[in-house]
Formats: structure tokens, C-alpha cells, sequence
């Protein structure tokens, strides 16, 4: 036995030509607008190729198998309950004759949906039954997988165009063949069209709209805003906002619109409006509006403040007077003319000059008045000191006092490592030390007998090892025994002030660097030596006490003496860097006469 069969390229021409008419038919692929429903019922022509073999009737001993034929006549039906507009439950039936397939399948249904189109999936499984002439019926379990598209007639009636499902399953004739052939499977091709018709659609709320105005009484001049917000239009689609107002010029072509009120005349007025949907055939427009109030603004006098700079000046100088105007009502305004309790003063608009010349001092009050074109006026004031002449300047220190000072050439005084020490608090000045207070001390001395008032202000330093207050202690010991050594050569007392700042005022290695560099008492191969140990220096740099001049603020040079001849005491025996070798002096010869 044998049955007729239809190639799979007939089906695959099939499919491609229904899915071709898809592609290309006159379909809008906008984004979906109408409201969707909840059932979505199918029934139509069904065409089915089984696509499987089975065994052939009377064939036990050795065993044939025909493929199943295509089956033209059929029927199909589906039931979908949509839970959104994009998923829901689908119930599938189908039926084909002359030999038969019978299939009874449920699953989830996917859908997408353009503005006259819908575009769906489904994934089913359920009961097969298949029924071929000679064979007994057989009973199976079965799957479906497809799609299609279908075009929308009206609310409620859709075509489908298509639906191509691929259609599986298992069967079982043991009574007529052995092994494999008993057991054929089924993977065929199902392609369906006809009528789907879409019902439960929620009512259809009539659409509104609700406006508001913000603030709802205003001053003539000042913004407003009215904002509409629609009620039951599709959230989906683009909305179109046409405004109008009664008063002032309004602006907007979305749900926001401004009111400009300058020049509009005072009272009640209303705001409208129109929200249409142009997506949507019918029930589509809505109209609301709102009332605000205008009030005409008071009639405020203008402000003005006015101001002179300089404020305060010598006789004859000339001072500017600068005066702001402005109306709170936004009228326009001008400065009138001004005046002068003493000077001379000229000038128009919103500044003026004032000539001090011949003034006597005191205060000199200068005038003006602001006004609108309403003729409110604000007078406005502004005073100018004038002040009284400086005394004459003391006179020039003389020759000699200026000698002195020149030649008071101030040196910071350096020490040794925790030098002096508790038990020796006015000792550890070194010999080269000493020299430099011994000179400073008879300088100083002449210095004060023309100038009585002046005085030496010793600064004490430390290096920065140890704790904070060791190193308190230890600057105070150092100008103590500074202070100590000058009253001992004959500087008064009182003329001597001291203070000590220990660890807070540390010399930075850029400041080490730059007085090593200006130092003009080295050599360039010993200033490259003494750059090699920079800790070291900038430790012994730190030990020191700085000498200020108080009649003249004149700080004591910070420039250590590697050319004393007790440096390396100074450095420490710890800390020896490739210092400077003392100078020595040179006695030159007074060559021989020949």
C-alpha cells in the first residue's frame, strides 16, 4: 500500500509565499494604540502536512513504511484568554480528514501589536491523534510551535492572514511492525487563515481634561503658569495642547504653558485649554479651563542710594559720586541735578564729581534726587570726608645715626647640638659666636645714644629632633645665654627682648638651599660638598637665634659661618659634611727690590 505525498519544497514555497504577503503587504508599523480585550477567538481553514512515515498494513514479515500524505481539508480553532495586551492563554484545536490528525493543545500565546496589525507566537502541547486508512487510530502526546499575523478589520474582527506552526509527535503501532517503525514520529507543517474575532473590551471612559493656573492672583507684570493635565487618553499616544488666554500673551504646545501679563489690564480672567488626540478616530478631544486674577500694581516711589569714592580724601582731591535709581515698578526713572554743601560739583545722570579744592575738614554732604515718569521723587544723600592735613613727617635720621644703622649689620648667632645645657643655661656660645655678639653689642651701644627707644628682639630656634617641649626649653636657654653674653659687653637690659618659639618656625630645605647658595664666603667646590648633606645642614641651620632691630624691623642675616674656624662644632662631630675648610689668612710678601 502506498500514499500519494507532497514534497517538502511545495511546503516550503508555501510558507515563504505566505510569509513574502506578510512582509510586504501595506501594513503601518506604528507603536499599538487601542485599548485591548480579553478574548481572541480563531476558527478557519486548516492545511496539515503530517510530515512522518507509518508502517504499511500486511507488511509484519518484512516491514514497509509510506510517508503520510499532505491533508488539504481541515479545520481550526483557538480560544485565547489575554492577560495583557501582550501575553495570554491560548486553547488550540485542529482537524484534518482523509486520513486524519486530530489535535487538542494549550499553551502561552505572545503577542505584539501595531497600529492595524498583530503580530503573535505560541508554544503548544497537548493530545495528537492520528488516524490512517488500514491502521487503527493512534493516541499521542503532541507539540506546536508557530506564529502568524492578523490584520485588523474593525474592533472586533481581525483576518489572519497567516499561521505557520510547526506541528510534533509520537505515535506507537507495535500490531503492525517491529522496533522503530512501530513507533513513527511526527514533524509537519500546519498552516492556517481565517477569522478572529476580539471581544471583552473594557468600556471606554469618555476623555476629559482639568486646568490649573499657578499663582491664581498676580500683580499686572508678573509670570504665570497654567499646567493641563489630561484624564482617560491613551497614555501611549502624543498628545496635542492648543492654548488661549484672556489676558497677557500666552505661550506653550505642550501640557506647560507661560502667561506673560506685562501690558495686560487688570481684572478676571481664563485660561483655556484644548487637548486633542490625534492617533485616536473618535472621542478624542477635551476642553477645560481656569480663571486667575490681576491686580494693577501699587504706585511705588523709586529707590535710590548713592555713594562717594573715595569716602574720606585730603583737601583739593576729587571724589566720584556714583547713585543707583531704580523703580520698583519697573518705570523708568532719572537722576536730577546735584548739589554740594562745600567744593564744587559737576556731573548729570547716575554720577558727578566733587572738587574738594578750598574745603575746610569735615564732612561734606553732596545731594541729588531720583524720579519716574509718574513724577514720584526719592531725594538721596552722600557724605565725603575731608580730612584733616597729616603732621609733618619727623625729620630725616642724621648722617651718623644712618652710619649706624648701616653698619649695625646683624648676623644670627648659631650653637651646637642641645647647647647650652641646663647646667650651663647662659654658656655654649663657641669663640666665633661670641665675636658676632661682641661687634653687634658695640654697635648697638652707639646706636643708642641716638636713638634711646630701640631695641634688640632675640628669636631662639631649635632642630627638630626631639619632643616639643625639650626643644620649648631649649630655645628659651639659647636666648637667655644671647641675651646674657650682650648685657655682659654692656647692652642694657631693658633693651633687650627675647622670645623663643622652639620647634614652630622651622628653616625649609629650600631656604637651607637658596642662603647656602647666595653664600658668598665659599667656594663652588665647597658649596657642592656642603649640598651633599643637606640633613645635616639644614639641622645645624635650624640651630640658632635671630636678631631683628626694633627702629627699623632690620631681620638678622640667616646665613651659617662655614668659614669660622669652630664650624665643625657648630655642625656636630656626628653630623661632619664636606664643609668648608676655614680661610685661612695670607700675609702677601713685599717681593724684594733687585
Amino acid at each position: 500500500m502506498s500514499f500519494p505525498s507532497v514534497k517538502k519544497s511545495t511546503v516550503m514555497a508555501a510558507v515563504v509565499a505566505l510569509l513574502s504577503f506578510a512582509v510586504f503587504s501595506p501594513v503601518s508599523l506604528r507603536a499599538q494604540a487601542d485599548e485591548s480585550n480579553k478574548y481572541d477567538l480563531f476558527v478557519g481553514y486548516q492545511w496539515l502536512h503530517p510530515g512522518g512515515e507509518v508502517p504499511v498494513p500486511g507488511t509484519q514479515a518484512n516491514p514497509l513504511t509510506a510517508k503520510i500524505p499532505d491533508m488539504p481539508k481541515g479545520f481550526g480553532a483557538s480560544l485565547t484568554y489575554n492577560f495583557n495586551q501582550n501575553f495570554g492563554f491560548e486553547g488550540d484545536f485542529g482537524h484534518n480528514w482523509d486520513n486524519y490528525e486530530t489535535t487538542l493543545s494549550v499553551g502561552p500565546k505572545f503577542s505584539f501589536h501595531l497600529d492595524n496589525a498583530t503580530l503573535f507566537a505560541h508554544a503548544l502541547v497537548g493530545y495528537n491523534r492520528l488516524g490512517i486508512d488500514g491502521l487503527d487510530a493512534s493516541n499521542g502526546v503532541g507539540g506546536i510551535a508557530g506564529g502568524g499575523m492578523d490584520l485588523r478589520a474593525s474592533k472586533l474582527i481581525s483576518w489572519r492572514v497567516f499561521e505557520a506552526d510547526w506541528v510534533g509527535a509520537q505515535h506507537h503501532y507495535q500490531q503492525f511492525a517491529p522496533g522503530d517503525i512501530a513507533r513513527p514520529g511526527l514533524k509537519g507543517v500546519r498552516l492556517r487563515t481565517g477569522l478572529v474575532f476580539s471581544f471583552g473590551y473594557a468600556e471606554t471612559a469618555t476623555v476629559a481634561a482639568n486646568v490649573a493656573v499657578q499663582p491664581s492672583e498676580a500683580m499686572v507684570g508678573e509670570p504665570l503658569t497654567a499646567t493641563a493635565t489630561p484624564n482617560n487618553f491613551n497614555p501611549k499616544h502624543e498628545l496635542k495642547y492648543d492654548w488661549s488666554s484672556t489676558c497677557g500673551k500666552i505661550t506653550g504646545n505642550g501640557a506647560t504653558a507661560s502667561i506673560d501679563t506685562n501690558g495686560a489690564p487688570g481684572g478676571n480672567c481664563t485660561v483655556e485649554a484644548k487637548i486633542t488626540d490625534p492617533k485616536a478616530k473618535k472621542n478624542n478631544q477635551a476642553s477645560a479651563s481656569a480663571n486667575f486674577a490681576l491686580k494693577e500694581p501699587p504706585k511705588n516711589p523709586p529707590t535710590v542710594s548713592c555713594s562717594a569714592g573715595p569716602a574720606s580724601v585730603q583737601a583739593g582731591a576729587s571724589v566720584t559720586v556714583s547713585c543707583t535709581c531704580t523703580s520698583p515698578d519697573n518705570v523708568p526713572v532719572t537722576v536730577g541735578s546735584y548739589s554740594a554743601t562745600a567744593g564744587t560739583i559737576s556731573g548729570t545722570g547716575n554720577s558727578a564729581t566733587l572738587n574738594t579744592t578750598g574745603a575746610s575738614p569735615g564732612t561734606i554732604t553732596v545731594n541729588t534726587t531720583c524720579s519716574d515718569q509718574r513724577g514720584l521723587n526719592t531725594p538721596a544723600t552722600t557724605a565725603v570726608t575731608i580730612e584733616t592735613p597729616p603732621p609733618p613727617p619727623p625729620p630725616a635720621p642724621s648722617p651718623e645715626v644712618q652710619r649706624l644703622e648701616q653698619r649695625l649689620a646683624l648676623h644670627s648667632v648659631y650653637f651646637a647640638t642641645a647647647q647650652p645645657t641646663v647646667a650651663n643655661p647662659k654658656g655654649g656660645l663657641v669663640r666665633s659666636q661670641q665675636a658676632t655678639l661682641t661687634d653687634l653689642a658695640s654697635d648697638f651701644k652707639k646706636y643708642l645714644e641716638s636713638k634711646p627707644d630701640a631695641k634688640l628682639i632675640l628669636t631662639g630656634h631649635t632642630d627638630p629632633r626631639g619632643t616639643a617641649e625639650y626643644n620649648q626649653k631649649l630655645s628659651e636657654r639659647r636666648v637667655a645665654s644671647a641675651k646674657s653674653f650682650l648685657v655682659g659687653q654692656g647692652v642694657p637690659d631693658a633693651s633687650i627682648d627675647t622670645q623663643a618659639v622652639g620647634l614652630s618656625q622651622q628653616l625649609t630645605a629650600e631656604q637651607v638651599k637658596d642662603s647656602v647658595e647666595q653664600n658668598p664666603e665659599i667656594t663652588p667646590g665647597e658649596r657642592q660638598r656642603i649640598l651633599g648633606h643637606m640633613r645635616t645642614i639644614m639641622l645645624a641651620s635650624n640651630r640658632r637665634v635671630d636678631v631683628t632691630l626694633s627702629t627699623t624691623g632690620q631681620t638678622s642675616v640667616k646665613q651659617f659661618p662655614f668659614n669660622a674656624a669652630d664650624s665643625l662644632t657648630l655642625i656636630g662631630g656626628r653630623e661632619k659634611p664636606a664643609t668648608a675648610k676655614p680661610m685661612k689668612k695670607t700675609t702677601k710678601k713685599t717681593p724684594k727690590k733687585k
